[in-house]
């Protein structure tokens, strides 16, 4: 019988790929098909084990450049608040780049007085380092880090972050928080600014 050439992934006819870029001859076309889905259980197999080796590194937080100068220069600026933003990065939510604490616990890990993490917290929000979202009456306030600074997940979950979806918060309690942490993902000001009616 005779032997004929197909290919089980796109391309010209007669220059079939099989596994690793190796021709193949088929003899009829339930071979062919048999083919076609022993490789697409290949390819399900390479992506099942991929997820798995990326879930064994998910307790990791990626710092940038940006985030390491930022830590260096706050160490040399006001230690306590690189102590507070290496703790924020630390248990950072991975995928949304934000934490929720109270000052009282922040206080606590950092052995010092809840005045002074407020003092701190505020410093740290005034200098556009992190963005202090209050959540409700309380000292219970949701910190968010720069994406570009320092992420606790995958590079292709940035999309999902925080900083792109709707954040509960009053008000009242946060002023213009939205604004601001947009400029802290895309660095740019005039993003609610606006346009000069004519």
């Amino acid at each position: 019988m005779a032997h004929r050439r197909d290919t089980p992934m796109a391309g010209p006819p007669d220059t079939p790929l099989a596994g690793e870029g190796e021709p193949m001859d088929v003899a009829t076309e339930a071979d062919r098909q048999r083919r076609l889905r022993d490789l697409a259980t290949e390819d399900e197999a390479a992506e099942r084990a991929a997820i798995v080796r990326r879930r064994q590194n998910r307790d990791f937080v990626q710092v940038y450049p940006k985030g390491f100068h930022r830590l260096r220069s706050l160490m040399k600026e006001y230690p306590l608040a690189a102590q507070i933003y290496a703790f924020l990065a630390e248990h950072i939510d991975p995928g949304t780049g934000a934490v929720v604490v109270s000052q009282e616990l922040l206080a606590e890990e950092l052995g010092v007085h809840r005045r002074t993490i407020i003092r701190a917290t505020h410093w740290l929000d005034e200098n556009n380092i992190v963005v202090r979202i209050k959540l409700g009456g309380s000292a219970i306030y949701a910190y968010c880090l720069d994406p570009e600074e320092v992420w606790k997940s995958f590079e292709d979950t940035k999309d999902y972050a925080a900083f792109r979806t709707k954040t509960l918060a009053r008000m009242k309690d946060n002023g213009d928080v939205k604004r601001r942490l947009k400029i802290m993902v895309t660095g740019q000001q005039d993003l609610f600014t606006e346009e000069p009616e004519e």
